[in-house]
């Protein structure tokens, strides 16, 4: 038994110790006298969260399966044992080895949203890791960041060696392969990052230097290596279906987010909603082959005793297979008495049928996102949703037996109106009355409908169509949270119907972050140091103490918010290419100032140019 990081005295001291002793089932534990690279895989945030993420297990099994590589788990101490650490200087440990980070040959962080940037200053820090990537030397591990956050990585990239752009199965063998070439032939940090900036989807930020006009726009980038390139390229899978898959995904011990097995069917969506990031991120679409998802299904249930599945993907109702991979899982699991979760279906009569099929016996909650209060708006943002399939689907699911409907809608999108506003009280009502017709009186479970109205604020994000668009105040945001709530109590039905609203300061922030450049790090830094981390839990979020930073490092919060962007300004994040052509994304945001709606990828090829890597909907299409 390897001897635990942490003292019983100070396990018995924190809440949930197991998040840090390791030793789960299916976790890999290896010979250290025989491998060549340590790799510690980090997700910047509470283990029960870092523990339910399916990019960590994909790369924690793919690394493990070379027997060259160790790759181990790291994620964030919660705030009780961060104190201890630091007030008795323990330094951040790899769960299965328990031996410090700093001592590894990589850091990687998958950084997923936004509001975990202070939470990755902490773990460099209790890793006794300098925050700066320049003060960092030869003893140091090499930081990596990568997920959809490293598609504008300028805000962070003062703390980072290196980003991997895209998908992580292709070019982390030719990355290692190179340190250890480097290693051989006698070369240093500089020679490796060097040589690493040549691999495609590799982003090095020390060798480029972002320039600026007076009026805080940027000019352009200078790069310190001719042999580099301008313009660096995703990765993906082009086929996902061979790629690797964790058929033994880490058990924990105690409950955590997503406790069960889960189960990637498709990458990409052919939707183009356009304030989505990850619709355009991910493009192309790629199915995973359904005999080899079946295979998956029973061999990772067996593998983990987990009682339940859940299928993966941006738009499961997409998916061409989704009718006989549910045939068979019912077959298999229904025996088994394992649960089919399905997140991401559409409204409509065939996403009913399959969520009748998976909860024919309790109906749990559905889960509509309409996404806009009036169909104008909905055009605007190309959501491919008309007022009629919303109720035809709540109809459908009324009478199929279910009694509570959660709806998702988001305020403050471009063109926004009072009335797009107050109609998203006026189509929750509309909802809860389609209840009371199509549900006889002597039928209803507990006499009502319960609809679960929510509202988040919109936030412009990087390779989107509103990548141009103006974001609102906190006070705005706030503003039309008021109204849609009056709007909500002005309706028949309004006692079927709860409210719910995200915070508005919070939401500035994220787009700050989202669409910030290099001049952001410093706001980060100092929020970091005041005592900022955990910022995506609203109990441990002081927007205080980041109005203070942006202050004293002189950072103007609404150059990044409420200003509009011309057509040809260049943004932080125009060096790198997510195979979605920016000529594209500018069709799209004037196509929304005109109310225009664009058919989906199935039905029309709209020229966003992911057509370039030959897979998916855009290779059936060319054939």
């Amino acid at each position: 038994m390897k001897k635990l990081a942490l003292s019983d005295e100070i396990l018995m001291q924190v809440e949930k110790p197991a998040r840090y002793i390791g030793n789960e089932v299916n976790s890999v534990i290896k010979d250290k006298a025989k491998i060549a690279v340590r790799f510690a895989m980090c997700f910047p945030d509470v283990y029960e969260i870092g523990m339910s993420h399916l990019g960590i297990q994909i790369l924690y099994s793919m690394l493990n399966d070379w027997k060259d590589v160790w790759c181990e788990r790291v994620y964030s101490p919660w705030v009780d044992l961060d104190r201890i650490m630091r007030e008795k200087s323990i330094p951040l440990f790899g769960l299965e080895s328990q031996e410090p980070v700093r001592d590894m040959d990589f850091l990687g962080i998958t950084i997923q949203y936004e509001m975990c940037y202070t939470n990755i200053l902490q773990i460099l820090e209790l890793s006794q890791i300098p925050l700066l990537a320049k003060d960092r030397g030869e003893d140091m591990p090499i930081v990596i960041g990568g997920g959809p956050c490293a598609y504008n990585p300028e805000p962070i990239a003062d703390f980072f060696d290196l980003f991997y752009i895209g998908e992580g199965e292709t070019q982390y063998r030719p990355l290692l392969d190179w340190y250890l070439e480097n290693k051989r032939l006698g070369g240093n940090r500089e020679d490796f990052l060097h040589g690493a900036a040549k691999i495609p989807g590799i982003y090095v930020p020390k060798f480029y230097e972002e320039l600026y006009h007076e009026d805080g726009t940027i000019l352009g980038r200078r790069k310190l290596y001719e042999d580099i390139p301008d313009v660096i390229l995703k990765e993906i899978a082009t086929d996902v279906t061979d790629t690797p898959y964790p058929m033994k995904p880490v058990v924990p011990f105690i409950k955590v987010t997503q406790d069960r097995v889960t189960l990637e069917i498709q990458r990409g969506c052919i939707r183009g909603c356009r304030f989505c990031q990850a619709g355009q991120l991910y493009r192309p679409v790629r199915e995973r082959d359904v005999d080899k998802l079946k295979e998956y299904a029973v061999e990772m249930l067996r593998n983990t005793g987990h009682e339940e599945i859940s299928l993966s993907s941006l738009s499961s109702s997409d998916y061409s297979k989704l009718d006989e991979l549910l045939d068979f899982l019912l077959a298999d699991c229904g025996r088994k008495h394992t649960n089919i979760s399905l997140p991401s279906l559409r409204i409509d009569a065939f996403s009913l049928d399959v969520m009748g099929k998976v909860q024919d016996v309790k109906k749990s909650s559905l889960t509509f996102a309409p996404e806009a209060g009036s169909q104008r708006l909905r055009n605007v943002i190309n959501k491919g949703l008309t007022e009629e399939d919303i109720l035809k689907g709540a109809t459908l699911a009324f009478e199929g037996g279910w009694t509570r409907v959660k709806l998702y809608f988001m305020l403050g999108l471009p063109t926004e109106t009072e009335e797009d506003i107050l109609g998203i009280g006026e189509l929750s009502n509309k909802i809860a009355a389609a209840f009371f017709e199509a549900v006889p009186k002597d039928k209803r479970v507990n006499g009502k409908v319960q609809i679960v109205t929510s509202t988040s604020f919109f936030i412009p994000k990087p390779f989107t169509p509103f990548q141009w668009a103006p974001m609102c105040t906190a006070e705005e945001f706030l503003d039309k949270a008021h109204l849609t709530r009056q709007g909500i109590m002005s309706q028949l039905n309004q006692r079927s119907i709860k409210y719910n609203w995200h915070e508005a300061d919070v939401s500035v922030l994220e787009g700050v972050l989202a669409r910030g450049d290099r001049r952001v790090a410093g706001v980060i830094k100092r929020a970091y140091e005041k005592g900022c981390i955990f910022d995506a839990w609203s109990e441990y979020f002081h927007n205080e103490l980041w109005m203070e930073s942006f202050q004293e490092c002189n950072v103007d919060i609404g150059f990044y918010t409420t200003r509009a962007r011309a057509d040809d300004e260049i943004f932080p994040w125009d060096f790198l290419d997510c195979g979605v052509k920016k000529e594209f994304l500018l069709r799209e945001w004037k196509k929304a100032q005109e109310e225009t709606v664009s058919p989906n990828c199935q039905k029309q090829c709209q020229g966003c140019g992911a057509n370039r890597f030959g897979v998916g909907i855009c290779y059936a299409d060319r054939a």
